[in-house]
């Protein structure tokens, strides 16, 4: 399975859609762990480009903090599921959250 999340800074950043770069992490589900974490510089921000772009690099899932509803349902008409509302934190324990049913995701902080 294979993880992305949105960072700008070494963090999550707030807004998937200005992020400067995607942590892929391919994760093992039934260990609940990381094997491998890659960092990957998107395309030039456009609408629908990045919802394409990841679901191509094998992406099952997004954590991001804010998402607009055009990205969400490309994402989801490519079986890609998606959570916003992810706190600011390091991506690698976001994602350690994630995998242990920890993650408190609150609301979407993009209004578009």
């Amino acid at each position: 399975m294979k993880i992305a999340v949105p960072v700008a800074n070494g963090r999550l950043c707030l807004h998937f859609g200005h992020c400067s770069q995607f942590v892929i992490h391919e994760v093992d589900p039934a260990a609940k762990r990381t094997l491998r974490r890659e960092y990957l510089t998107p395309p030039p921000h456009e609408p629908g480009v990045l919802p394409r772009w990841l679901h191509e690099k094998g992406v099952n899932a997004v954590i991001a903090g804010g998402m607009g509803q055009r990205a969400q349902q490309l994402f989801m008409e490519n079986g890609v599921e998606v959570i916003v509302g992810a706190p600011d934190g390091d991506p690698d324990e976001i994602v350690a959250a994630y995998l242990s049913g920890n993650l408190k995701a609150g609301d979407n902080i993009c209004d578009h």
